[in-house]
Order: C-alpha cells, then structure tokens, then sequence
C-alpha cells in the first residue's frame, strides 16, 4: 500500500500480508528515459527528486 500513511506498522503488515500468501517488496522510482518516473500516480521529475510534486509519494 504505497499511499497508505506511514504508521510505522510496515513490518507488522507485511507479516500479516506474507503469511497469507502475499508477496511483498519495497516500492521505488521507476525509469522513464532520462526521468524518474513514481509508481503511485506515474508523474515524471528530473533524476535528482526525492518526493512526487504530484501526489508527495517518497520511497522508503
């Protein structure tokens, strides 16, 4: 759940998830030519962003 709030449960639900059958893994920036691209809403910012301007996604 990339846009839930970060509550500080992450490891305690990724548990949860895991041992119902989900896998789970850190989401980061994806790549688009020469631009970071954010998995949660697919705005594009230059290599040097650190947080989506869109929709304030950081990855962990």
């Amino acid at each position: 759940m990339a846009s839930a709030p970060d509550s500080g449960n992450d490891e305690l639900f990724d548990e949860f998830l895991t041992r119902r059958g989900h896998e789970t893994e850190d989401v980061a920036w994806e790549r688009d030519h020469n631009k970071k691209q954010c998995p949660e809403c697919g705005g594009l910012h230059e290599l040097s962003a650190s947080t989506c301007t869109v929709c304030g996604w950081t990855p962990n």
